[in-house]
């Protein structure tokens, strides 16, 4: 009868298990410590959030106040005096004096009525411009980055380099465009930035030819974000190219298009380089927005505090459509 090992596993048994109990002891006996000692050390520290999300923030928050907040507070308690350029007098505090004249300025008013125009003018072709060429980038096209590449080049001029480069344009006696009308037998040209009938709908051109760019970027990064699979499944289901924007594309490009034209809107409404290098306001105040027409105020016949109060009224009315925009984003959001 071969030998039987019970013996032997039950004398080897207890010890493995007592080896085993041993080790579980110093593991609970060295976890209990580490309890008590954290229990001693309380709570681990906490960052003080406030100050260092303040001590973050500065860096940027610093420039802001200095170069936006500071001179826009300064314009605001500017507009309240009779501040002149040249003046030996002391300033003195007026009240809203500046702003009552203000109201009765047909020339400011008439100002601001162009700038209504030249905004809307500009805006509008500059983002249905930029979404059909947005469109065609957006396709998978042969040289699609040098084409890409090309159409930022006018975003990337300085606005005085645009205003020349058009001058040379426009120029009635050697420009390119009355050279090729009459190489196409259309007339011997004109004088398009001296007309009055021509000048504002001339800069309104050059105005969305410069502006587009970055319009057409934002609608492109847009159109990026919209799932191909809502496309493809749209053209299974027999949607065609028309019925796939409306149903797919615009709904997800809708918020992008609604930011970029309320921007592009504040943007073209505060020019000022582009049409002062163009025309200065001319002829006749034809091209005179109200930023130019606050310029002129302020550094050509020294009124600082009536300039001020001019850009006051233009910051109050920007103010008020941002929040209806903003408003409506709101709603919008909430709906959806």
């Amino acid at each position: 009868m071969p030998p039987t090992t019970e013996g032997t596993t039950e004398e080897a048994g207890p010890e493995r298990r007592g080896a085993g109990g041993r080790a579980t002891e110093a593991g609970a006996a060295e976890r209990s410590w580490a309890a008590r000692r954290a229990s001693r050390a309380g709570p681990p520290p906490r960052l003080a959030v406030g100050q260092g999300a303040w001590f973050l923030v500065l860096p940027a928050l610093i420039p802001v106040l200095v170069l936006s907040v500071g001179p826009l507070l300064y314009g605001i308690l500017l507009a309240f005096t009779d501040a002149q350029s040249g003046r030996t007098a002391p300033t003195q505090w007026i009240g809203g004096l500046n702003f009552r004249d203000l109201w009765h300025d047909t020339l400011f008013w008439e100002s601001f009525r162009i700038g209504l125009v030249w905004a809307v003018g500009v805006s509008v072709p500059q983002f249905l411009l930029a979404l059909g060429l947005a469109l065609l980038l957006h396709q998978d096209l042969r040289l699609r980055w040098l084409a890409r590449a090309l159409a930022i080049v006018p975003w990337a001029m300085p606005e005085v380099v645009v205003g020349i480069m058009w001058r040379l344009v426009y120029s009635p006696d050697a420009g390119v465009l009355n050279e090729t009308l009459r190489d196409l037998g259309l007339g011997d040209g004109r004088d398009w930035l001296s007309g009055l009938t021509t000048a504002l709908p001339a800069v309104i051109v050059v105005g969305v030819w410069a502006g587009m760019p970055q319009t057409t970027v934002a609608l492109l990064a847009g159109l990026q974000n919209t799932p191909r699979e809502l496309h493809e499944a749209a053209a299974v289901d027999g949607a065609g190219a028309w019925r796939r924007f409306r149903t797919v594309t615009w709904p997800a490009l809708r918020p992008v298009a609604l930011a970029i034209t309320a921007l592009n809107f504040i943007w073209n409404f505060n020019s000022f380089a582009l049409v002062y290098v163009l025309t200065s306001g001319g002829p006749g105040g034809r091209t005179r927005l109200p930023m130019l027409f606050a310029y002129e105020e302020a550094f050509r016949y020294g009124q600082f505090g009536y300039a001020a109060a001019m850009g006051c009224v233009m910051v109050a009315v920007i103010s008020v459509l941002l929040a209806l925009f903003l408003v409506g984003r709101l709603k919008g959001g909430d709906q959806a």
